[in-house]
């Protein structure tokens, strides 16, 4: 009989979350490690190997137990061949990493961008199917974001569809051409909200993330919270102008695309989300046409890291069923 059980791994900017998953749509076990982005390419696929190596010892399964290994990258990947377009968080552009990893094991290897795969995910273990048009956007080292349309993901003519992160905005989220216009993941990211609060200590703001900045120690999204229940100004400043942002973007995008369903996740949502969607819900009303904008949820993904995991199951069946 054929082994239901798949490994999913989710690469992202800051870490590799690797998870084996049976076949009542449960995970059995899973790892995560650092990302160490700027080993290159060749590197970063064997740590990938390793974590999935590692998960076969813990579970103590053999490779001919496992259906499928299903990797979410960070970027513009085509799943057909296997190539990776442009991942910048990884530094890595024009590479094949499927044919890379598939020479480590004789499972199959299957690839997606990484909310591409979150967004099967979503939509099939959280919505069962009934948000027809939903756009999921994750927040954490940079922007991305995953297309439903009709109930099917859609990646576009060359694989592209879903990079929001890049769309041109001025600092207000307004979408702004000009040569002099930064992108939306470069003005809302949390990389954006830790560089600008970085900045401003350094020039002298008062805040309670000052010791991380002399520590010389990475601000992740659980400090970020922390800070904000904390009421520390600068934070919140910075995040009430990412929430802005944010919210502002995806009301031109649904003006555009009159979608039903827009679901928030990334690390800096899961630390945060009941804070900071009220803040984009407000931005969002402010510039959705009133039309489109009346039929829209926005709501905090409720699978997490999860998600991408759990979206390993229909990469599957769509590859190898």
């Amino acid at each position: 009989m054929q082994s239901k059980n798949i490994i999913t791994v989710d690469l992202g900017g800051t870490k590799i979350l690797s998870a084996m998953l049976g076949e009542n749509n449960s995970i059995i076990e899973s790892v995560k490690q650092e990302t160490n982005a700027n080993k290159g390419a060749d590197a970063i696929v064997k740590d990938i190997a390793d974590s999935v190596s590692e998960l076969l010892k813990l579970t103590k399964k053999k490779e001919t137990d496992i259906k499928s290994i299903c990797l979410g990258v960070p970027g513009t990947v085509n799943p057909f061949t296997g190539m990776i377009g442009f991942a910048p968080n990884l530094n890595i552009k024009d590479y094949n990493i499927k044919n890379t990893l598939q020479k480590y094991f004789d499972i199959p290897v299957l690839i997606e961008n990484d909310v591409n795969i979150a967004a099967l995910g979503i939509a099939k273990f959280e919505f069962n199917g009934k948000a027809k048009n939903m756009l999921v956007v994750f927040v954490g080292t940079g922007i991305g974001g995953g297309l439903i349309f009709e109930g099917k993901l859609y990646r576009g003519s060359s694989f592209y569809a879903g990079e929001i992160g890049h769309i041109k905005v001025d600092k207000n989220g307004k979408l702004n051409f000009d040569e002099e216009s930064s992108t939306f993941e470069k003005q809302a990211s949390r990389t954006a909200v830790v560089e600008s609060i970085i900045s401003d200590i350094k020039d002298g703001k008062e805040s309670s993330l000052k010791k991380f900045v002399l520590a010389n120690k990475k601000i992740k999204s659980k400090a970020l919270a922390n800070a904000v229940k904390e009421d520390d100004k600068l934070t919140i400043k910075h995040l009430s102008r990412s929430c802005k942002i944010i919210g502002s973007v995806l009301g031109s995008i649904t003006t555009l695309l009159n979608i039903d369903t827009i679901v928030l996740g990334g690390g800096v949502i899961e630390a945060m989300g009941e804070w900071m969607i009220p803040k984009i819900q407000e931005s969002f009303y402010s510039t959705v046409l009133p039309e489109p904008g009346k039929e829209v949820r926005i709501v905090e993904t409720k699978l997490g890291d999860d998600a991408p995991l759990y979206g390993g199951y229909l990469l599957t069946e769509e590859f190898l069923d």
